[in-house]
């Protein structure tokens, strides 16, 4: 099945969205996942740079907000991002095609504050909500799944299967990451197979967070598993440029051009599995 290739653009640590796309297409992508830096980005000046260079906006990564956090005031500010996110996402595809909204707990938040039990709830009435305001854009929503050492909830598809039944929003749907599979599932290609219908969105960083075809991943046996299901949305690349610190993209003097480079031979061998 041929699916669309893109990346998440808040790996360029803040460059310029002109300079961003340009090398999103040098490196022969079809489009990006968007961050979600609402006060840096404006909806139709993006919308138009992405177009001007080829390239759809297929869906908006969300910057930090804790939505299972038990203070109820930290909560609501996360929630209150999520709503101005939502409707920056609506404008952003005004005219176009709409992007869907990534939402997760707050990474680096690796433990619970309160309970896991209390915070799991707290996650399902927060995840609610935002699915509920989406739905009234004609947005969907993805749940992303994290591996332990950036979240303490939601790490397996089976968790996340879950989640979705527990919150019951029809706009709601499941965005597994070759990356953090490779951390969490005994077989990431069941788990994709076991997630069915309900995956929304993919993305894909070999196991050592490098190109495709950097690592030890099976990324046959992942397309396969994606075709098995149907899947024929795009498929979203998060590589990181070799160096320590894996919350900050920054790995020094070069490393926009490493990740452009991760880009194109990601794609190419993607291409090379039937994507």
């Amino acid at each position: 099945m041929m699916r669309a290739v893109g990346c998440c653009t808040w790996i360029f640590g803040g460059e310029p969205l002109e300079a961003v796309a340009e090398r999103v297409r040098r490196a022969g992508l079809d489009g990006v996942e968007l961050h979600g830096d609402m006060a840096g980005i404006d909806p139709a000046a993006a919308r138009t740079i992405f177009r001007d260079c080829g390239l759809r906006i297929f869906s908006i990564t969300p910057g930090d907000a804790d939505i299972s956090h038990p203070d109820p005031a930290l909560r609501a500010e996360a929630l209150g991002y999520y709503t101005r996110l939502v409707d920056w996402a609506a404008e952003l595809g005004r005219g176009a095609e709409l992007p869907r909204v990534s939402c997760h707990g707050q990474v680096t938040r690796i433990r619970p504050v309160s309970s896991q039990a209390e915070e799991d709830a707290l996650l399902v009435g927060s995840v609610r909500q935002i699915a509920a305001k989406a739905a009234g854009r004609g947005l969907e929503v993805v749940f992303e799944i994290l591996n332990r050492y950036e979240s303490h909830q939601v790490r397996t598809v089976a968790e996340g299967l879950a989640l979705l039944e527990a919150v019951g929003a029809e706009n709601l749907a499941l965005l597994p990451d070759a990356y953090h599979m490779n951390i969490e599932e005994a077989d990431p290609a069941a788990a994709l197979r076991a997630g069915g219908a309900r995956i929304g969105l993919y993305h894909a960083a070999d196991s050592n967070r490098g190109a495709v075809g950097d690592g030890h991943t099976d990324f046959a046996a992942q397309i396969s598993a994606l075709d098995a299901i149907g899947y024929d949305g795009p498929i979203i690349l998060e590589p990181a440029a070799p160096g320590p610190d894996p919350f900050n993209t920054d790995k020094g003097a070069g490393f926009r051009d490493v990740l452009e480079a991760q880009l194109a031979r990601s794609a190419t061998a993607l291409r090379a599995l039937g994507t």
